[in-house]
């Protein structure tokens, strides 16, 4: 069992409250990543479930026991950090053995549940080196044998990849899935990368300063965020943001009269209320092209970034900012070269001024899968 139920729970240093009644409920089973920019709690929270951190108010339990006054060692979780945190005089084995040695448990255990986890990440070779003969992702190998030999209910990854390099964490994003696939064990991950939550989680925790923002499997995060916080943060580029003014609503969804010139209607659940009140449209960048839509803006590119399969444009709006559009890698677009960007009005997004997203009619060409909605 792996089942965690956060209730009401708040962090609290001397008067300052950093984290704001958090309920959630984890599944056994699930892989849940806790997502947001630097300062939001999301480490805070995670040391709270492991024990490192004292819960001020609320309630933790893990498969149905109350764990806010038990120490890590008896709450049946396991915790990799972002150091590896490995002794370096001592073997890989010894390594993975050491909480195992720490339990005074008998050899020929220790060698049996290091042996199987050795074989699960990959390590039968390794297990008489020292962690200095290691590279960056045998070493988090390493650290995360050491938390499979102790059998938890529940892993807790606090940003284990952040240490390696672009094509390491990429691999190691794979490796831990399907890690996850064969132990089909509760894992919590922490992450600044919203790449990383998008890869690998069953469900996201989008944390802003101190509370949940949302929750929500990927796709549903990327095709119906809640509110503006959410749909900027999730999706590389993010979203593009451009005010304007509600100036009707009908059974066709909201017009909306934006600052950049033109009139839009976004086919969303809106009430007669909006009408002449500032309203925000989002597009993501992979839904602006050159290829023409329902309305269009010009646009003077800045800077191109050319990755191949895509090729990324900025420009610079009066009223707005910068924009970006992702486009095909065989785009004509240049720099300082004028350029025309259009969009459909089924693909906007329409936030009003508090930043609460509007139901939106969804695409049918673009459905959300049952298991994002369940």
């Amino acid at each position: 069992m792996g089942q965690l139920a956060l209730s009401g729970v708040k962090k609290r240093f001397n008067k300052f409250e950093v984290i704001h009644g958090i309920d959630l409920d984890i599944r056994d089973g699930e892989f849940v990543v806790f997502v947001g920019p630097s300062g939001c709690g999301k480490s805070t929270l995670l040391r709270m479930i492991c024990g490192l951190e004292e819960i001020t108010e609320g309630e933790c339990t893990i498969d149905g026991i109350r764990v806010n006054d038990l120490p890590p060692v008896k709450r049946g979780i396991a915790m990799v950090f972002q150091s590896y945190a490995l002794y370096p005089h001592m073997s890989v084995f010894e390594n993975i053995a050491f909480p195992l040695r720490v339990e005074k448990l008998p050899e020929a255990e220790i060698k049996e549940r290091v042996m199987r986890a050795a074989r699960v990440l990959q390590l039968e070779n390794r297990l008489q080196q020292k962690p200095g003969n290691l590279s960056g992702g045998q070493r988090q190998r390493v650290a995360i044998g050491r938390a499979i030999v102790r059998q938890p209910s529940i892993f807790l990854f606090d940003e284990p990849l952040s240490n390696l390099d672009a094509a390491l964490r990429a691999e190691m994003r794979i490796e831990l899935t399907a890690l996850h696939q064969k132990l089909k064990a509760t894992m919590i991950y922490v992450t600044h990368d919203q790449v990383e939550a998008m890869t690998m989680a069953d469900r996201i925790v989008v944390l802003d300063g101190g509370s949940i923002s949302q929750v929500g499997a990927p796709l549903e995060l990327y095709h119906k965020p809640d509110n503006l916080f959410v749909a900027g943060f999730i999706g590389n580029p993010r979203m593009n943001f451009l005010p304007g003014t509600c100036t009707a609503v009908g059974p066709e969804g909201a017009t909306v009269n934006l600052v950049t010139g033109g009139t839009i209607t976004v086919p969303v659940e809106a009430p007669r209320s909006l009408e002449g009140n500032p309203i925000t449209l989002g597009i993501r960048p992979e839904h602006l092209s050159q290829a023409g839509g329902d309305l269009s803006i010009d646009v003077v590119p800045t800077v191109v970034e050319r990755l191949g399969v895509n090729t990324v444009a900025y420009a610079e709006l009066e009223g707005v900012g910068t924009i970006s559009a992702l486009l095909p890698g065989s785009s004509p677009v240049a720099p300082e070269t004028p350029a025309t960007l259009s969009f459909l009005a089924a693909d906007c997004h329409l936030f009003d001024a508090e930043g609460m997203a509007l139901t939106r009619k969804v695409d049918s060409s673009m459905p959300i899968p049952a298991a994002a909605t369940a």
